[in-house]
């Protein structure tokens, strides 16, 4: 049995394969897990996730059940462990979104059934296996910039980038840094994969020359009491169209959702790019209806 809690969990074939089997079922959808029961964990609010999931399952010809924190005996100080096992033993998939990666990985440790992370403050993988169908279909080759915070989705890319062996460069500003951890897993990936990966605190000298763009929202969920000092970190961290303008000529921008136009992107920008950013969004559907099937192989 596999879970999937971040894309180290997947080698470069696999993730691959993965992205060709989500193109095929885009276009041919198959019912391949008929009466499979998903229990959809949330710590977090969620709209593209949430719709992405309980859509893949039921289309998929399964079950989903739908369980918010207050919904659980956690809140009254049940042990997760426990919280695992039962829930574990009684459905085919657990899709969980959680405050602490932590959480994530203990929850795995006791589930007897895969575990899928579909949001941590550490990672965000299956955002990534949407980016990685959207950038296949407008035939981008990877060449990336992630301009932002040193989040999830920043951590991610890295991850990503480093397996597949992608050209990534990331903008963060000055005092904002990668996990240690998660940097050096990266460079020694990157040796095997030859990826190369490049950190600036410029916007301009990210993005030259990229194929795609990524940024992601400056205040996380659960970070709002920091709004104030992030904006001001942040300064000159948008991407608009001059910062865009040094990017290839047919470059695309790449955004999770949701967008805080004037802040990490310019209402202009986002609107040019709006058809990829959404199509992007839609595509969650799809890898997600992928990740179920080979976690089911895999059992």
């Amino acid at each position: 049995m596999r879970h999937f809690l971040s894309l180290k969990d997947f080698n470069k074939e696999e993730i691959l394969a993965l992205i060709h089997h989500a193109k095929i079922l885009k276009q041919k959808p198959e019912k391949l897990l008929i009466d499979k029961t998903l229990a959809m964990i949330f710590e977090k609010n969620s709209t593209r996730t949430r719709m992405a999931f309980e859509l893949a399952i039921t289309e998929l010809g399964g079950k989903a059940l739908f369980l918010s924190a207050n919904d659980l005996q956690l809140s009254r100080a049940e042990p997760l462990k426990d919280t695992a096992r039962v829930i574990g033993s009684m459905v085919d998939f657990v899709m969980f979104r959680v405050n602490r990666h932590a959480s994530l990985e203990e929850f795995a440790k006791y589930s007897k059934a895969p575990v899928i992370n579909a949001l941590s403050d550490l990672y965000h993988p299956t955002q990534i296996l949407g980016d990685l169908l959207t950038m296949q279909e407008y035939q981008k080759e990877g060449k990336i910039a992630f301009v932002g915070d040193s989040n999830n989705m920043c951590n991610s890319w890295l991850i990503a980038a480093s397996i597949l062996g992608y050209e990534l460069s990331i903008a963060l500003p000055k005092n904002y840094h990668i996990r240690p951890e998660i940097l050096e897993f990266a460079k020694e990936n990157a040796k095997k994969s030859g990826a190369k990966i490049t950190l600036t605190n410029d916007k301009f000298e990210a993005i030259k020359d990229k194929e795609i763009v990524i940024t992601d929202t400056w205040i996380s969920m659960g970070e709002e009491e920091q709004k104030e000092r992030k904006i001001k970190d942040f300064e000159g961290f948008i991407i608009d169209k001059d910062a865009m303008s040094v990017a290839k000529k047919d470059a695309i921008l790449l955004h999770c959702l949701p967008a805080y136009r004037g802040y990490e992107v310019s209402e202009e920008l986002f609107e040019l790019h709006s058809e990829v950013i959404f199509e992007e969004a839609r595509n969650r559907l799809f890898v997600v209806k992928a990740l179920l099937c080979f976690l089911e192989r895999e059992k």
